[in-house]
């Protein structure tokens, strides 16, 4: 290093001495560029209170704007999420523990509150009984379950957690527990495999919140408020700092003293009593737990919300919650479904390919390339091309220019009794993994010229084959949409990219 004069705005001219301005300056290398970097920039300078006024706001706001109760659901459902991304952020995010069985609280103390006000076992306690005792119980829960953290690390830990969430869901399942004192009573617990129906309402203040799902927008809303409050302020002491030293290197925090294990302990518990909230709220909000809401899928959607937001990032998690359920819900139908697929695809394009020549051209080598496949396909095999274009129940692109662009640009087949178009896109779904893996081995200029059949064949495999199957195109356009992350961002679009100095 070496010393620099001063310039007049007052900052040195090059490297000053005791200085590593490679580590000063890493914001400018790990934070995200273009209208997201701006947009995180902002949310940086902006007060956490401000803006987490503004979306309870909005949240809260929803009920009030729109009578359709589909929209005032998904906002019901929407923050049930971000109470989840926010309590598995504590676990995953801060302490870098890589908690599987994390839904498993969320279910535990969803029928820990049933048991308590439902007609069950005829207990009908007060919610201001049963809510938090079923809190405390899953804090303890998690307490229990993070026990083997005191020897197990990484993976192993991952495995055991794991192990616990197929226990459960098998307990859940079947139902039934044995009398172990050996008297031959059988007891139904859970309900089996249709859960518990008729669970209580809250009643809050003497009112009894029967308004489904407005009442429990406001319960959640409050309920993200509190904890969101509270994490900021662990965030900042000591022990939210003593978190991210266990994350980042768990000997080197043992070494300087950090009580290493009593904070795994603690993450787990701390992050359990948030999704023990959560599950009160579900089962109240519901009427009923049912088996089959607490699965592996649901795990997996939870950890896609806290990566795509980024790891550790309060807002991050709380964005990535908001994100990934509106998009899940969007592609439930293939009209929205179409729009967001050809938006995504546009904008990669738009965020990769530079200058914008290179843009221009490849974008129109990929029209020329799919009207030449769609005007020879229909010269020489008619029905082809006639085929039609999968829409929803309130359609309003079967005669727009959308479908238009689509007819003249893809081959639509007509089903025939030899070979079905399901058949066809499965073909084409083989022969397009092989040209994406393809894309990543070749160089230059050749890889884009693979990647026009590519994306063609994309297109062709979501129009005839992917856009109709709702339970296997959300999870699989959302993984490609993590992958994509991961490839370009693999802190998640608000997290903090590390730093390290070998």
């Amino acid at each position: 290093m070496s010393t620099g004069a001063p310039t007049p705005t007052g900052q040195a001219a090059g490297p000053q001495i005791g200085v590593d301005e490679w580590v000063s300056r890493s914001g400018e290398r790990t934070g995200p560029g273009g209208p997201l970097g701006a947009a995180a920039r902002v949310a940086d300078r902006t007060p956490q209170i401000l803006l987490l006024a503004v979306f309870i706001g909005l949240a809260c706001a929803i009920p009030e704007l729109t009578s359709n109760g589909y929209i005032i659901g998904v906002d019901a459902d929407t923050l049930l999420y971000v109470l989840l991304a926010v309590g598995l952020n504590v676990s995953v995010g801060w302490a870098g523990v890589l908690d599987l069985g994390y839904v498993a609280f969320y279910g535990f103390a969803a029928y820990f509150y049933a048991e308590l006000s439902s007609g069950h076992y005829n207990l009908h306690w007060p919610t201001w009984q049963s809510v938090p005792l079923a809190v405390a119980a899953t804090v303890l829960l998690g307490f229990v379950l993070a026990l083997p953290s005191r020897r197990l690390r990484g993976d192993y830990l991952a495995i055991v957690t794991l192990f616990f969430l197929e226990i459960f869901n098998n307990f859940t399942t079947n139902g039934y527990a044995w009398n172990w004192l050996g008297l031959g009573a059988q007891h139904d617990i859970t309900g089996g495999p249709t859960g518990l129906n008729n669970v209580d309402p809250f009643r809050v203040f003497g009112h009894v919140l029967n308004n489904r799902p407005t009442d429990y927008v406001f319960v959640s809303a409050a309920g993200i408020t509190v904890v969101v409050i509270l994490f900021h302020y662990v965030n900042r002491s000591r022990t939210g700092r003593a978190w991210r030293a266990l994350r980042e290197d768990p000997l080197a925090a043992e070494m300087m003293g950090i009580p290493v294990k009593w904070l795994t302990l603690l993450a787990v518990a701390v992050g359990a009593g948030v999704a023990g909230f959560a599950g009160a709220v579900n089962g109240a909000y519901y009427q009923g737990v049912f088996p089959d809401t607490f699965t592996f899928p649901l795990l997996i959607t939870v950890y896609a919300m806290v990566i795509l937001g980024g790891a550790g990032s309060l807002g991050g998690v709380v964005f990535g919650a908001v994100v990934v359920n509106v998009l899940l819900e969007v592609l439930r139908t293939p009209d929205h479904a179409r729009w967001i697929f050809y938006a995504v695809a546009l904008l990669g394009l738009l965020a990769k390919l530079r200058p914008w020549r290179l843009l221009a051209a490849f974008l129109a080598g990929l029209v020329a390339f799919g009207v030449v496949v769609n005007q020879v396909v229909g010269a020489v095999w008619p029905r082809g091309v006639h085929g039609p274009i999968a829409t929803g129940p309130t359609s309003f692109t079967t005669h727009g220019f959308l479908a238009t662009a689509i007819r003249h640009w893809l081959v639509l087949p007509k089903n025939t009794y030899e070979l079905s178009n399901y058949q066809i896109a499965n073909y084409a779904f083989v022969l397009v993994i092989g040209l994406v893996l393809a894309c990543t081995v070749v160089k230059g200029w050749r890889r884009w010229v693979l990647l026009v059949p590519t994306l063609w064949g994309a297109a062709f495999v979501w129009e005839t084959g992917l856009i109709e199957r709702a339970p296997t195109t959300r999870p699989l356009l959302l993984g490609v949409i993590l992958i994509v992350l991961m490839a370009t961002r693999p802190a998640g679009l608000f997290g903090q990219t590390r730093v390290e100095i070998v």
